[in-house]
C-alpha cells in the first residue's frame, strides 16, 4: 500500500486509536479556536531494538537499514521535523504530514514490493546485494507499506536528512 496522508488511518490497536483520536481533537482545537496545529506521523525513529524482533528474521541494525526505504526515520531527522512545523504552524493552521526518510519507490512498485522486494530495491540500489552480504545483511522478502513523505517536503520545507543511501555509503566505507 501506499500510504500518503490523504488515506485515513484504520487503527490496529488502543495505541492507533488513541493517536487517530487526538489528531481528531487538534483538528476541532484548530476549527473552534484558531490554534496553528500541525500533525506529524512520523515513522519508525525509536533507538531501542523493536519490540517485534521476535518475528524478523534480520538483526536490529538490519531492521532498522531495510526500513529506512519505507517507513523509518532517525531521531535527529524526527526533532528537526518537530522544529519545522513549529516555524510553521502559523502558515499552515491546521495540516497532516507523515514523516519518514525519503522512499526510492514509487506507487507502481508496490505490487512487485509484495511480491519480491528485494529486486525492486536492487534496481534502485544495484550495490546493495553485495553491501548488505558482506554485512551479513538481508533485505525483507516483502514489503506491504510504503509511507510517502513528499507532502511534507512540499508544504512544510522538510525531508529527512538520513536515507538508505546514506546506510549503503557507511556500509561501503567500512569495505
Amino acid at each position: 500500500a501506499w500510504l500518503t496522508e490523504e488515506m485515513s488511518p484504520e487503527p490496529r490497536n488502543i495505541y492507533g486509536v488513541t493517536k487517530l483520536s487526538a489528531e481528531h481533537l487538534c483538528r476541532l482545537y484548530n476549527l473552534q479556536h484558531g490554534l496553528p496545529v500541525v500533525v506529524l506521523r512520523t515513522g519508525r525513529f525509536f533507538p531501542e531494538a523493536d519490540d517485534m524482533a521476535h518475528a524478523i528474521e534480520q538483526s536490529d541494525a538490519n531492521t532498522k537499514a531495510n526500513e529506512l526505504l519505507f517507513r523509518r526515520l532517525t531521531v535527529e531527522d524526527a526533532a528537526e521535523a518537530h522544529v519545522a512545523a513549529l516555524e510553521k504552524a502559523p502558515l499552515l493552521g491546521f495540516d497532516t504530514f507523515i514523516i519518514s526518510a525519503p522512499t526510492p519507490f514509487r506507487p507502481l512498485d508496490c505490487a512487485e514490493l509484495i511480491a519480491d522486494a528485494p529486486s525492486v530495491v536492487a534496481r534502485y540500489f544495484p550495490d546493495y546485494p553485495g553491501l548488505y552480504a558482506r554485512k551479513g545483511w538481508t533485505m525483507f522478502s516483502s514489503i506491504d507499506r510504503v509511507y510517502d513523505p513528499s507532502r511534507a517536503g512540499e508544504r512544510l520545507g522538510f525531508v529527512c536528512k538520513t536515507s538508505f543511501a546514506d546506510v549503503l555509503a557507511a556500509l561501503e566505507a567500512e569495505a
